[in-house]
């Protein structure tokens, strides 16, 4: 990988070109003057850039995943302070992901937000398996933003009153 460059970890999750210094084993290390880790995993190459460029001009350093798989490969290393997840990708899809990602205990509470062009049916099930927040594609940068500083800020307290708070695109519980 180049220093400095867009790269890729060994696993070929993407690491933005901001806050890249080269692969640790363990990457955990923390980035001066970063607001956060985000796990953004998408099939979508242009909604993975979308949503990268966005947090990261925002100061957070950012990991990508093209699908679930690729995300539980990369997301121990990475230890992301929130992870966002698309629903509709292949090998792994965002619900199956999330329920794998709460049934590990090293994973369990990292919150999880639903990035996708959601249905009734998508935020019963992510309810389901423990998802934290809900943005529907499209959506606008703000609300991104919105929500996951919330849930870097909050993380998963507060989960056992199913309180939720809903914005113009988003769901958060709270």
């Amino acid at each position: 990988m180049r220093q400095g460059g867009r790269g890729c970890t060994p696993s070929g999750a993407e690491v933005g070109k901001t806050r890249t210094r080269g692969w640790s084993r363990s990457y955990s290390r923390v980035v001066p003057g970063a607001s956060g880790r985000v796990l953004v995993v998408d099939d979508n190459k242009v909604i993975r850039q979308l949503i990268r460029v966005n947090l990261e001009l925002e100061g957070f350093e950012v990991v990508t995943a093209a699908d679930g798989a690729e995300c539980l490969d990369v997301v121990k290393q990475v230890r992301p302070d929130v992870i966002t997840l698309d629903v509709v990708m292949p090998r792994l899809d965002g619900l199956r992901t999330a329920a794998l990602l709460r049934s590990e205990p090293s994973t369990r509470a990292v919150p999880v937000a639903i990035i996708s062009a959601c249905g009734q049916y998508e935020v019963e099930s992510a309810l389901a398996v423990g998802v934290d927040a809900f943005l529907s594609k499209p959506f606008e940068p703000a609300e991104l933003l919105r929500v996951v500083r919330q849930l870097r800020q909050h993380g998963r307290r507060g989960e056992a009153d199913g309180e939720r708070t809903e914005g113009a695109g988003g769901r958060t519980r709270r």
